[in-house]
């Protein structure tokens, strides 16, 4: 997802390739609240949201950190 920011209402697939707590069973699907615009380090982003069930109910909310091209936009 290099081509731009994840934007609020965006549907994320968030797995290994984004952060390391994510890989197999641990992946998520997640819907963007927002994106912290604080700096940190290069490439990588503090996003606010709702992990998803499968039906896409909105779970729990999070705030997680990762990798910008780790991310795959699910619709």
């Amino acid at each position: 997802m290099t081509e731009a920011l994840p934007q609020p209402g965006d549907v994320l697939c968030v797995g290994g390739a984004a952060s390391v707590q994510f890989q197999g069973d641990r992946a998520l699907t997640f819907r963007v609240i927002r994106v912290d615009p604080r700096i940190t380090y290069d490439g990588w982003l503090w996003i606010d949201g709702y992990v998803l069930g499968p039906n896409g109910d909105a779970l729990q909310r999070r705030v997680i950190f990762v990798k910008r091209d780790g991310l795959r936009k699910k619709r």
